[in-house]
């Protein structure tokens, strides 16, 4: 008898009797609580989320090929006109612009 109650975490067990671990049930429902708190907590988190507002990838004949290629192998022709001195520059204050594709999606 004594062996078996090593072998349950010291929590979870109150005492063993006729064979079956009785769990503190204060215990259990304040885990089941604090679950429930957590997954509703992130459910609300996910809700009230902004929208994604970064533009995609535009669907006209400069762009329309890109939109059949592999990213990796797209985003090497954007610094062809997204460059300072391009068609199309960048703002300054853009993001890294290695990863073009990571952020502005195929639609």
């Amino acid at each position: 008898m004594a062996g078996a109650l090593r072998r349950f975490p010291l929590h979870l067990n109150k005492v063993l009797q006729n064979g079956h671990l009785a769990v503190k049930k204060k215990t259990r429902m304040i885990y089941n609580l604090a679950f429930l708190a957590f997954c509703a907590g992130l459910l609300l988190f996910l809700w009230n989320a902004p929208p994604e507002t970064t533009i995609k990838l535009p669907n006209d004949e400069i762009h329309a090929g890109f939109h059949h290629m592999k990213k990796k192998d797209a985003e090497a022709f954007c610094v062809k006109c997204h460059n300072p001195k391009g068609t199309a520059p960048l703002p300054k204050d853009h993001p890294p612009k290695y990863r073009c594709l990571f952020c502005h999606k195929v639609r």
